[in-house]
C-alpha cells in the first residue's frame, strides 16, 4: 500500500497552476514552436547583433544539415566546449534536432579533466572556442573525436567589434590549421547549403537524452549528469508558471554559461521557450556590470549570489534608475538573509518594486525547482516547490519523513529529476531512490525543513556540515551572524582541523568598502558571534580577506580555502 505524499504548499500556490501538460517532444521543438508564434522578436541579442526567431531557427537548421553531412546521428554525443556565443546556442539545439546529445563542458577546463569528459561521453565532434584549443590539441589524439569544429567569439560580432576584437585581443589567438578533421565554424556551415531537404529532424519523445552536464554531485567528485527533453522542456514551464511575471520580449541578462544547468536551462531555454530576448555574452565582468545594465536595460536578472555582491559593490549602478528590471533571481548558492535584505533595499531604492526571488535545485534536475514567491516572502526560506514538483524532508540516509519544522534531508521528486549519472549506475541508485509512496526521489545532500504551510528552509549541504567534538555545526548558520555585523559586507565559514574537536569553524570576512580591518573590529565580531550562538559553533579564527576564490561559474570556492588550510598544516 503507497503512503500518502502531503502537499501542504498548494494552499500558498495563489494563482499559481499546481499541474502543468509537458510536451512529450524535442527542446527544438519546443523553441520552434515559439519561433512560430513570434518571428520577428529578437531570441539572441550578442553585442548588439539582434538575432529574430525566425533568423534563430534557421541557423539552428543550417548547423544541423552540417553536422548530418559530417556523419552525426541519432543518441551520437557531440561535445560543446564554449562560452556564451551564438554559435553554441545553434549547436545546441541543432544537436537536439538531429536526436544527438550534447555534452556541455567548461572552456576553462584543464586539458586532463576535458580528456575525461571526451572519454566517458564518448563524444564523436567537439565544437570549441579558438581560445582552449593549444590545450585541447595535446589530448584529442587520444580521445574518440573524429572531427573538431573552432569558433571564435567575433563570428557573432557587429563588424566594427569584429574589427576591434582582431586587432586586439584576437591577435593573441593562434589559429590552428585546419584540415578534413579540424575545421572552423563558417567553413563547417558552409558545407550543410549543400543539402536542400529538411530530413535531419529525428522527432525525438520527451525521454530521449539532450544533454549531458557536468557536476560534483552529492557526493563531490565530478559526474556527468545526463538530462532528458522532458527536464529541460518540463523545467521551462515550470519556471514562467512559477515566476509569473515573464512575457514575450522580456529581456533576459543570459550571463549564467551554458555549460551550467543554470545558464543553458533557465537563461537560455527558458527564455527561448517564453519568447524572450537572451543577452549573451563570451565572458562576464562586474567591472562592467554598470554598463550591461545601462546598454540593454534588462527586465530579468538571474544570478548566483556574487553577482548581487557586484551590484552593490558597483557605484556606477548606484546612480541608476533601474524600474526596468521586473525580476532577479539568485540560484546556483545559498544567499544569505543579510545579503538578501541588502539587496531588495537597494532595488526598491533605486525604482525597482521587486524583491530578490531565491530559488533551489541541482544540476541532478537540471536547476531550480523551488522559487521565492512573486508577492511573499518568508525570511529564510527558498520558496515553495515548482508545479508537479514534490519535496519531502526526511532522516538522512532513510525514507522516514520528519515532523514540519524538523530538520533533515530535502529530496525531491518531479519531471526535471535527471536520467542518472553517467556510467554510474551505483551512484544513481544511491541519489535516485524509489520511496513506498511509489515516486522515485533524488536524495539531495541538503540539509533544511519544510514548515506547515510547504514553505522550504534550505540549511546546509551535507557534504559542508562541519561536525566539531560530535556537534553538527552549520556553516550557513553562522554566516547570517556574522553578515548581519553593520561593518561586514559578506563571510564564508569553511570546517578547518583541530587537534581534539576533530574539525572547528573558520570565518573569512570580507568588510564593507573603506572599513578598515582591526583587531577591535574582530572582537566585536566574535562577541556578536557569542550573543547569537551555540558555544560549540563559535568560529575558532576569524580572518579579514579583500575578497574570496570563486569556482569557475562564480561561487565561493570553499574547497581551494580548505585547501589552503590544509597546506598551512602541512608546510
Amino acid at each position: 500500500m503507497q503512503t500518502k505524499i502531503k502537499t501542504p504548499w498548494l494552499n500558498s500556490y495563489g494563482k499559481m497552476k499546481p499541474h502543468l501538460t509537458y510536451p512529450d517532444f524535442s527542446l527544438y521543438e519546443q523553441i520552434k514552436e515559439t519561433a512560430d508564434r513570434y518571428p520577428k522578436y529578437t531570441a539572441l541579442n550578442y553585442f548588439g547583433n539582434k538575432i529574430t526567431y525566425h533568423e534563430l531557427i534557421a541557423k539552428i537548421d543550417q548547423c544541423a544539415r552540417s553536422l548530418k553531412l559530417i556523419g552525426i546521428e541519432k543518441d551520437d554525443v557531440i561535445t560543446i566546449c564554449m562560452p556564451n556565443t551564438p554559435e553554441a546556442v545553434y549547436a545546441f539545439y541543432a544537436i537536439n534536432k538531429l536526436g544527438a546529445i550534447a555534452n556541455m563542458i567548461h572552456p576553462l577546463s584543464a586539458e586532463n579533466e576535458i580528456k575525461y569528459y571526451l572519454d566517458i561521453s564518448e563524444s564523436k565532434v567537439l565544437i570549441t572556442i579558438d581560445m582552449a584549443w593549444d590545450k585541447i590539441n595535446t589530448i584529442l589524439a587520444k580521445t574518440s573525436v573524429k572531427t573538431s569544429i573552432i569558433v571564435s567569439v567575433k563570428d557573432s560580432m557587429p563588424l566594427y567589434l569584429k574589427v576591434g576584437y582582431i586587432s586586439t585581443k584576437g591577435r593573441k589567438i593562434k589559429q590552428p590549421p585546419l584540415s578534413k578533421n579540424v575545421l572552423n565554424w563558417n567553413d563547417f556551415i558552409k558545407t550543410g547549403k549543400k543539402m536542400t531537404t529538411d530530413n535531419e529532424n529525428a522527432k525525438t519523445n520527451g525521454s530521449a537524452y539532450a544533454a549531458i552536464l557536468y557536476s560534483g554531485g552529492t557526493t563531490g567528485y565530478p559526474k556527468g549528469i545526463v538530462l532528458s527533453n522532458l527536464n529541460f522542456n518540463a523545467l521551462a514551464l515550470q519556471g514562467i508558471e512559477a515566476c509569473a511575471c515573464l512575457l514575450p520580449g522580456d529581456r533576459i541578462l543570459s550571463i549564467m554559461p551554458i555549460f551550467h544547468g543554470f545558464g543553458l536551462g533557465i537563461c537560455i531555454h527558458t527564455a527561448l521557450t517564453y519568447g524572450g530576448e537572451a543577452i549573451i555574452l563570451p565572458q562576464f565582468s562586474v567591472k562592467t556590470f554598470d554598463k550591461l545594465i545601462s546598454k540593454y536595460r534588462p527586465n530579468i536578472i538571474a544570478g548566483v549570489p556574487t553577482l548581487y555582491e557586484a551590484l552593490l559593490m558597483n557605484e556606477k549602478i548606484a546612480k541608476m534608475d533601474l524600474s526596468c528590471i521586473k525580476c532577479a533571481i539568485s540560484g546556483g548558492d545559498s544567499i544569505s538573509i543579510n545579503l538578501k535584505r541588502k539587496v531588495d533595499s537597494f532595488f526598491q531604492s533605486h525604482h525597482a518594486n521587486i524583491q530578490i526571488r531565491e530559488g533551489y535545485g541541482l544540476t541532478e534536475c537540471v536547476t531550480g525547482s523551488c522559487l521565492t514567491p512573486i508577492d511573499y516572502y518568508r525570511e529564510g526560506s527558498i520558496g515553495l516547490p515548482y508545479p508537479d514538483t514534490y519535496y519531502k524532508i526526511v532522516k538522512p540516509a532513510t525514507h522516514t519523513e520528519v515532523d514540519y519544522g524538523e530538520e533533515g534531508e530535502i529530496v525531491v521528486s518531479g519531471p526535471t529529476v535527471m536520467v542518472g549519472y553517467l556510467k554510474e549506475e551505483k551512484e544513481t541508485n544511491r541519489t535516485l531512490q524509489r520511496h513506498d509512496d511509489g515516486l522515485l526521489w533524488l536524495h539531495t545532500g541538503d540539509l533544511g525543513y519544510m514548515d506547515k504551510d510547504g514553505f522550504i528552509y534550505f540549511k546546509q549541504r551535507l557534504k559542508r556540515m562541519i561536525i566539531s567534538s560530535g556537534y553538527n555545526v552549520y556553516p550557513q548558520y553562522i554566516e547570517n551572524i556574522i553578515d548581519s555585523h553593520p561593518d561586514v559586507f559578506m563571510s564564508t565559514v569553511i570546517g578547518i582541523a583541530h587537534p581534539y574537536k576533530k574539525e572547528v569553524a573558520k570565518a573569512f570576512v570580507i568588510l564593507k568598502k573603506d572599513v578598515k580591518p582591526t583587531e577591535e573590529l574582530k572582537t566585536e565580531i566574535y562577541a556578536l558571534c557569542q550573543k547569537n550562538l551555540a558555544k560549540y559553533s563559535l568560529p575558532y579564527e576569524i580572518e579579514f580577506r579583500d575578497s574570496l576564490p570563486k569556482t569557475l561559474v562564480g561561487k565561493v570556492a570553499y574547497k581551494v580555502l580548505a585547501e589552503e588550510e590544509q597546506g598551512k598544516i602541512t608546510k
